[in-house]
């Protein structure tokens, strides 16, 4: 198990009618590759469960002796490589002659920008893209074009490294 947390104490900033939920975020956004952050509260913040768990954290909550709450957020494992069901084997592709770093957009101009790149290449040939999130929603519309793909997050899980390649329409 994950010991390297960093801490952050949100009592005093409740206490003082603050809401911590940037500095929570400020916390995250400086963790290292790794790294967990042990949250201390006066009570459990279940919605900050979800956001945690969307930037590839899980949670386990321990009540302390006071009645308050220590949260430590650990990294998920990454997952394994994800590709399509038709991706052979994707080391064997040609590098990409389009790379493109969409991690700045809003959905859903990352798919827009990878659709409209792939109408322009050559069967067989390859885009690299970098997101911000998993693009879920972009890998039926793939399949549906014919397309190839294999991704996954980098070690920090903030970036969705993706590489598709053009395959004939279906």
């Amino acid at each position: 198990m994950n010991e390297d947390f960093a801490e952050l104490d949100v009592r005093p900033m409740l206490e003082n009618g603050g809401e911590p939920f940037q500095a929570i975020m400020s916390a995250v956004d400086a963790l290292r590759p790794g790294q967990g952050l042990k949250l201390l509260a006066p009570f459990r913040p279940q919605p900050l469960y979800g956001v945690m768990s969307n930037r590839g954290f899980d949670h386990e909550v321990i009540e302390t002796e006071g009645g308050d709450f220590e949260i430590r957020f650990t990294p998920k494992a990454l997952p394994e490589v994800q590709l399509s069901t038709d991706a052979g084997e994707p080391e064997l592709w040609a590098d990409p002659v389009v790379d493109l770093d969409l991690t700045d957009l809003l959905p859903p101009e990352p798919m827009v920008r990878i659709l409209s790149e792939a109408e322009k290449l050559d069967e067989g040939e390859v885009i690299f893209a970098l997101l911000s999130r998993e693009p879920l929603l972009l890998f039926p519309e793939l399949a549906k074009r014919g397309h190839q793909w294999v991704g996954n997050f980098d070690e920090a899980r903030t970036t969705y490294r993706i590489m598709i390649r053009v395959g004939k329409a279906k």
